[in-house]
């Protein structure tokens, strides 16, 4: 009995001390998120250098992390840093005019009598859209305005964040197979439900990421240097936007391209509009259909569906994290159901576990 009460006590001080340990985490999810998905996205090429160097794991990781500075970190700060400078831009143009949302709309209330019907029918004036869009456009400029200063104030910050982020990073390379043995010996699920959540979340983490970041790197880039091609003023910054937006399953990048060709037809730029029209629907619209269902889909091993509301409702609740995150846990969700399910209805009398649960059909 005073054993009993000991384990059960020593359990719940587990429990509390876990949680708190978890809650003074918190401040620093994003930071360790991403550290753990630069060890598992690089983790082939750290095995690759322990191969050729057994002895020096920090060799390794050191390398692999120097590599991953090189080929994505330094793109990343450049892309942001350039889309700063983008955003104030846009400010000033706003602010002298340059930039008019109420000219835009008064193009498209006169290019489109069809629209201007179906908006009356729907209740809303021309005038009244037209001040909303003046005050969401100033007010945009001057978020980006305020929060490019905000950056330039919080700079250390970053750097702070960023170095703190390669420096996990580089321990979750060199440790990595240690940390997850580790795991596997503490929790009290067994072995083999426990290697394989393992195995399926290294695999969606990779998926969705490289999956994503392929898909959007391609859209903004096509989309980008379309626009720039056509003359439309900030085409780095709508690139951007266009593969910021191409995260969301189904919509994706139609959210950027749609309006913009709208404009240029209203405007008269019949020409900019179907060239941007059939790149847009025929080439990135293409790339959504036809490459995320392979990259994404396919390796995380949910239905389409899934993959949509989970990266909706990841966005959601965790930000620019949650297209990996929601997946992530919707992949988990399925897992874990098939293999209660599994365990429900062939192991009650043999005990054994088999390697997979129950699949989703393609």
């Amino acid at each position: 009995m005073h054993e009993k009460l000991e384990t059960r006590t020593f359990l719940l001080f587990l429990f509390f001390v876990s949680v708190g340990f978890i809650l003074l985490l918190k401040p620093f999810f994003g930071t360790i998120f991403w550290a753990c998905a630069i060890a598992i996205i690089f983790a082939p090429i750290q095995d690759k250098f322990l191969s050729r160097w057994p002895d020096s794991p920090n060799r390794a990781a050191f390398t692999t992390l120097s590599i991953c500075i090189l080929v994505v970190i330094i793109p990343v700060v450049l892309v942001i840093s350039s889309v700063i400078s983008e955003g104030v831009v846009f400010y000033d143009k706003l602010q002298s005019g340059e930039i008019s949302p109420g000219r835009y709309i008064d193009s498209m209330h006169t290019a489109f009598p069809a629209l201007n019907n179906l908006l009356a029918t729907l209740g809303f004036d021309i005038e009244n859209l037209k001040n909303d869009a003046i005050n969401a456009a100033m007010s945009s400029g001057k978020f980006i305005a305020g929060h490019t200063l905000k950056i330039g104030q919080n700079a250390f910050g970053f750097i702070v964040n960023l170095a703190l982020m390669l420096y996990i990073a580089f321990f979750m390379l060199r440790d990595g197979n240690y940390l997850v043995e580790l795991m596997i010996r503490a929790l009290p699920l067994g072995d083999k439900r426990e290697r394989m959540l393992f195995t399926l979340f290294a695999e969606v983490t990779r998926a969705t990421i490289k999956g994503n970041v392929v898909i959007a790197i391609l859209q903004g880039s096509i989309g980008g240097i379309t626009l720039w091609a056509l003359g439309v003023h900030g085409a780095l910054l709508w690139g951007v936007l266009m593969a910021l937006a191409s995260l969301i399953p189904a919509l994706g990048s139609a959210l950027v391209w749609v309006p913009i060709a709208l404009y240029l037809t209203a405007i008269g730029e019949i020409t900019s509009a179907l060239i941007l029209a059939g790149i847009g629907a025929g080439i990135i619209g293409m790339l959504d259909n036809v490459l995320r269902p392979i990259l994404v889909g396919r390796d995380t091993k949910l239905p389409d569906y899934i993959v949509l509301l989970s990266t909706l409702g990841g966005i959601a609740m965790f930000g620019i994290n949650g297209f990996v995150v929601g997946p992530l846990l919707a992949a988990l969700f399925i897992a874990c159901w098939g293999i209660f399910i599994h365990d429900v209805n062939t192991t009650q009398d043999t005990g054994e576990l088999e390697e997979e649960p129950p699949k989703a059909p393609d």
